[in-house]
């Protein structure tokens, strides 16, 4: 498995973030560097094929997290798929690619993440993966490019009201995740991936960190260890460790009571659609389709060569303002809103989701498991905003597809009014599968992180993930999280 129990450099997760910390380090030639994965490599012919992430969802490639139940949704627990394999939650997503909004990062107000400070470093990143259009959209989504005055084909964006085909990290049709665009290219005797063995805590010594265990066994870190876990691996692995809260771990190291906190995801929720032959489905007459769908996706074309999600909106919920603060995924596939995966019918689906939401969750352990509160809807400003954007997105949808709109069938007749469609949102609300916010970066004391990515109180320990973000992208956010892994290398080695 491995030829060394001693390395320079150890990264914890070999996710969109973790990869690209990697190659960073070994263009700087910092030394050798172990990145370990708890799960199994990404070598399976349903990671390349967009339309099967609804296959990998779920599977033993995903973590399989469930929140705890939350009043904000009736007591209901949320499914929170996390990619458990090399590249993480980028092998197991849409692929879409949004950076966000110029001032999501301004807005951040930490030294040195700024918009001009992280805009080089996105085209950096986007040098290597190349995210682009995607090559042939169904036509309802192309359609949406009809709406929000907009007539071009230019990708929507979080910056203004705009819609469209959305552009994606793909390469000749195939998921080009931060493992193809990192990982592999960094390869060489100083780079050790270890696959199939989870962290199960940090080896601190002295007030630093010196290593990692994997059950009982050791590997030593000289010069540090970097968390590229997630929002939730990171944390729950610093409070596995002693570090975090008090009352919520044993054998503390440092109280942190920060730790874990400030979680934060886009709520959302969407409207489905059927009628005859109006998106992809399982129908008599789509079966054929289906039948050379194989064929198709070696030119690019046809279902499987969809990641589902293949088109956007922003827009302002109540058309008050110029502003979008929501955030739409169209995706052009019928969806059965009645519990099984699969079912008869042809449609589509679309959702709205708050850009910016004001509620905030927070991780715990309670006596040894992990508790995962999204805390939807705590602020129920959040809610308003969400229902309101339903409302307008009908209309919208009615406007990008005029007759060939199929009819609204869940939640149709039963949201009509802003208390029903509250009532809706309650019952049949999740999230966008964008949880960050868990080590949040700053300058006072309280903050888990510092502005160069050290955490707080331990020496030779970084975190580089979603995890270190004050506040929520505009949109979704695996460009931002390969963002700040390719920029964490800089801190890391100065």
């Amino acid at each position: 498995m491995r030829s060394s129990s001693t390395y320079d450099y150890i990264i914890v997760g070999a996710g969109s973030a973790g990869c690209a910390v990697a190659a960073g380090l070994i263009a700087r030639e910092a030394g050798s560097i172990a990145i370990i994965e708890a799960g199994p490599s990404d070598r399976h012919p349903f990671v390349k094929i967009p339309m099967a992430l609804i296959w990998l969802m779920g599977s033993r490639r995903d973590w399989r997290f469930k929140s705890a139940p939350m009043d904000g949704v009736n007591g209901r627990q949320i499914n929170i798929p996390r990619g458990r394999m090399v590249g993480g939650s980028g092998s197991i997503n849409s692929m879409v690619w949004f950076r966000g909004r110029q001032d999501d990062y301004d807005n951040w107000g930490v030294p040195g993440w700024s918009w001009s400070d992280v805009e080089p470093v996105f085209e950096d990143v986007e040098a290597k993966t190349n995210p682009n259009r995607l090559a042939h959209p169904h036509p309802l989504t192309e359609a949406l490019h009809n709406v929000l005055g907009r007539n071009d084909i230019a990708p929507p964006t979080p910056e203004y009201e705009s819609a469209g085909v959305c552009h994606f990290n793909l390469r000749n049709g195939r998921r080009w995740s931060a493992a193809d665009a990192f990982l592999r290219p960094a390869a060489g005797p100083d780079l050790t991936v270890i696959t199939g063995h989870e962290v199960t805590r940090l080896s601190i010594s002295n007030d630093r960190a010196d290593g990692v265990y994997l059950g009982t066994e050791l590997l030593r870190a000289t010069k540090g260890v970097i968390l590229s876990a997630g929002s939730i691996g990171s944390p729950d692995l610093l409070m596995r460790s002693g570090i975090g809260p008090k009352g919520s771990i044993e054998k503390q190291i440092v109280d942190a009571p920060e730790i874990g906190q400030n979680l934060q995801d886009h709520p959302g929720c969407g409207l489905h659609f059927a009628g005859a032959e109006s998106g992809y489905g399982l129908t008599v007459k789509q079966a054929a389709n289906w039948l050379t769908a194989p064929l198709q996706y070696l030119t690019g074309r046809g279902p499987l060569a969809s990641p589902t999600v293949e088109g956007a909106m922003f827009f302002n919920a109540r058309d008050t303002d110029p502003e979008p603060d929501v955030q739409s995924h169209f995706i052009p596939f019928f969806m059965n809103w009645k519990g099984s995966r699969y079912a008869y019918g042809s449609g589509y689906f679309a959702d709205v989701c708050v850009c910016r939401p004001k509620s905030r969750g927070s991780l715990t352990r309670r006596n040894g498991q992990l508790q995962i509160d999204l805390g939807l809807f705590k602020d129920e400003t959040d809610l308003d905003t969400l229902s309101h954007g339903l409302f307008r997105l009908r209309d919208l949808l009615k406007q990008a597809h005029g007759d060939k709109a199929a009819p609204e069938m869940h939640p149709a007749g039963k949201a009509t009014t802003l208390d029903e469609m509250r009532a809706y949102v309650r019952s049949a609300a999740g999230t966008a599968y964008h949880p960050v916010g868990t080590l949040r970066m700053g300058t006072d004391k309280t903050a888990p992180v510092t502005p160069t990515l050290r955490v707080r109180d331990i020496d030779a320990l970084w975190a580089a993930d979603a995890s270190i973000m004050p506040a929520v992208t505009s949109a979704n956010t695996n460009a931002p999280s390969m963002m700040i892994g390719h920029r964490a290398a800089s801190f890391i080695v100065g």
